[in-house]
């Protein structure tokens, strides 16, 4: 490996232009209310590669609901401390020596799915997102909410060109998730499509839904998100408590909010033979379901865990091919506090991102 004139790996000198031994960070050690400022500032050891790993220059990365739900203790420690966030795009500079898919200089993406085992029945199975050995980026292992992250390399994604790192950033867990989703709910062309809850995750959906001809429905509380999802092609737009216009049913729906009670609303809206399917990897306690009322004519009520690399590459295609735009707000690093507290309060139209790079 080449190494600089202090001995040092070209990467691991790159790093350190000025030699300095410690990258910013933001980390979490105690979960508590985001608004008491649960993740501190920390300049850390930065990491080194090995085996089949890749060091990462983070450029900027998306804030997701599932770090709110960490930081909050919604979601159990896994790790402690821990750097959250797992929607990184940044440029390798340092590989293991036994990455081969990406050399220095390569833009690359980290996910939510860190790492899946390849051995267990669901692994075989081509459903690595239930593996129950996996590591989860930002969770089990550090995540994005620094300047440098390791990815495995099989793990990593290509970034597309021509798409700016603050764009691309939310593409990796809530364009994921939400495409994953989205083909959960089986609409069709055609379809009517409901999304309940329209922040990071839908205002993707949306793109592709709109783009793969359905006829999109979108229930969500503040009137800017309201805005937004018309500009993207929405049908109609109201609250959740809302009924959409001459009763019309929906083929299938995605609930992206993390609340239990909007579920018998969506079921009970929903036609005969769809389904419902849930976003996300937390949700309050469902109210009861009255089987008649909710569920008879084959209705369908599924979850969404997690996402596969398929998934994931399918997305970037679709994503280079429409081309989806996201809609961003850009906070630094050392705001991370103030970015959830915004997605908290539903105050982010599309998505957060950190500027990890200026």
């Amino acid at each position: 490996m080449d190494t600089c004139e202090r001995g040092e790996s070209w990467g691991r000198c790159l790093l350190h232009g000025d030699h300095n031994t410690l990258m910013k960070s933001m980390v979490l050690s105690k979960p508590r209310p985001v608004e008491e400022g649960p993740l501190r500032p920390t300049d850390i050891d930065p990491p080194a590669p090995t085996a089949d790993q890749l060091l990462v220059r983070v450029a900027a990365c998306g804030v997701c609901r599932t770090d709110l739900h960490q930081v909050e203790g919604e979601l159990p420690m896994r790790k402690s401390p821990v750097v959250p966030g797992h929607m990184a795009v940044g440029d390798v500079v340092e590989t293991g020596p036994d990455a081969t898919r990406f050399q220095p200089g390569d833009r690359v993406g980290s996910a939510w799915l860190h790492r899946a085992c390849g051995r267990c029945e669901f692994c075989r199975a081509d459903r690595e997102n239930l593996c129950d050995n996996a590591d989860f980026t930002g969770w089990t292992v550090d995540g994005g909410y620094a300047e440098y992250l390791l990815l495995p390399d099989a793990f990593a994604y290509p970034v597309p060109d021509g798409l700016p790192d603050e764009q691309a950033a939310p593409l990796l867990c809530a364009g994921i998730i939400g495409h994953r989703s989205y083909r959960a709910a089986n609409v069709g062309p055609g379809g009517r499509l409901g999304l309940y809850g329209f922040g990071n995750a839908a205002h993707i959906a949306i793109q592709v839904a709109v783009h793969e001809g359905c006829e999109v429905y979108v229930f969500t509380r503040r009137e800017e998100h309201r805005r937004l999802a018309r500009e993207l092609g929405a049908a109609w737009a109201g609250s959740a408590d809302e009924d959409p216009p001459e009763g019309a049913r929906m083929h299938g729906s995605v609930i992206f909010a993390p609340a239990g009670e909007i579920i018998p609303k969506a079921l009970e809206s929903l036609e005969k033979g769809g389904t419902v399917s849930l976003a996300g990897i937390y949700m309050t306690a469902t109210p009861p379901l009255e089987y008649r009322r909710h569920l008879y004519g084959e209705k369908c009520l599924r979850s969404v865990a997690n996402a596969t690399r398929r998934d994931g590459e399918e997305l970037l295609q679709l994503a280079a091919e429409i081309p989806i735009r996201t809609t961003v707000q850009t906070y630094p690093l050392e705001r991370a506090n103030e970015a959830l507290l915004a997605l908290k309060r539903s105050r982010v139209d599309g998505a957060a991102v950190l500027r990890i790079r200026t």
